[in-house]
């Protein structure tokens, strides 16, 4: 054979080895941005901690419909991918490839769970809502409230009040005294603000009573167009040296004895946070209040109502005189035709 048909054939069997590795490698890439990973939406998998790349992928091949493992581990290292990987819990879809995937574990787009936290809750309700949720680590179930507060940094503080209701989201490993002390330092930056904003000549002498008398108005009215009038009757009666006589609190002092109903004793059985035998604000919130509540017990409405009813419809009847509020009283609570 001739020097020149040996060249002509090493020079094709070199081609269609390139050709080969071409279409062995087109093919490869075409797996990689092939969408269909996996079947079910809303498929997870979670990548611990110091895992390895090859474990990365071995989780992948178990949780998905991948199976080219040696084309996944030669793109991420030619990338640099394969060191980026973060670890968390992840979604996976349908319409994804495993390089959408991979680009989904590198920037560490983990799912983000929720839980919400309703205006108005205590702080007992808000531990149950904690305790209840299916992802969040529970480490203060055992707990007291006092070592809660202590775990949280602020052992002298009464729980009551200081966390701050909103829809929080967080990934899978948050623990229940993470979102905890998130809550509270939302809480203590609204009061803060809230505050600094507030009217002159207020009866409150610190931002804690602020947050006392905004938890008042929380249990009292769930209008945002009353909040402040609301406020405006607390004030005035405050300022007057009158007692706030608002049922909110004679229910918080009666703890587990209140069935859902409030008689004459109820009310004259005197308590720490019985309005209607003691003056002033109680000693502690009776539950958790919302911005607009904060923002109203610091600018509460002028006027010269002193007396509030509810009309049974979510609203309330506002009176000025004593008088007023007895009549509004035998309509609406008792019923009475005038």
């Amino acid at each position: 054979m001739s020097w020149k048909r040996l060249t002509i054939l090493a020079l094709s069997v070199t081609m269609l080895a390139a050709l080969a590795a071409a279409g062995a490698a087109w093919q490869a890439w075409e797996r990689l941005n092939a969408p269909g990973l996996v079947e079910e939406p809303g498929t997870t998998i979670e990548i611990p901690s110091g895992a390895s790349f090859r474990q990365v992928v071995s989780l992948l091949e178990r949780h998905s419909a991948f199976d080219d493992e040696f084309a996944l581990r030669v793109y991420a290292r030619f990338t640099g991918a394969d060191g980026r990987v973060r670890a968390g819990e992840y979604a996976l879809e349908p319409e994804m490839t495993v390089l959408d995937a991979l680009d989904r574990f590198t920037r560490g787009e983990v799912i983000q769970h929720r839980i919400t936290l309703v205006e108005g809750l205590t702080f007992q309700q808000i531990r149950q809502v904690i305790a209840a949720h299916p992802v969040l680590e529970q480490t203060l179930t055992d707990l007291s409230d006092e070592q809660v507060m202590a775990e949280l940094g602020a052992p002298e503080r009464h729980p009551e009040g200081w966390f701050y209701p909103s829809t929080y989201t967080f990934p899978r490993g948050t623990s229940d005294r993470d979102l905890l002390s998130r809550a509270m330092g939302r809480m203590e930056q609204r009061l803060e603000q809230e505050w600094a904003n507030r009217a002159d000549n207020l009866p409150l002498s610190d931002p804690y009573e602020a947050l006392i008398l905004a938890s008042i108005i929380e249990r009292e009215t769930g209008r945002d167009d009353e909040r402040a009038k609301v406020a405006g009757v607390f004030t005035r009666r405050l300022e007057k040296g009158m007692r706030l006589q608002t049922d909110p609190t004679v229910i918080y002092g009666m703890g587990d004895a209140y069935d859902g109903r409030i008689r004459t004793a109820d009310l004259r059985r005197d308590t720490p946070y019985n309005t209607y035998t003691r003056h002033g604000l109680t000693p502690t919130p009776i539950a958790m209040p919302g911005t607009a509540s904060i923002r109203a017990a610091v600018n509460p409405a002028d006027h010269d109502y002193l007396y509030f009813v509810s009309r049974g419809d979510g609203s309330h009847q506002f009176s000025r005189t004593l008088a007023e509020h007895n009549r509004a009283v035998r309509r609406y609570i008792l019923g009475e035709e005038e």
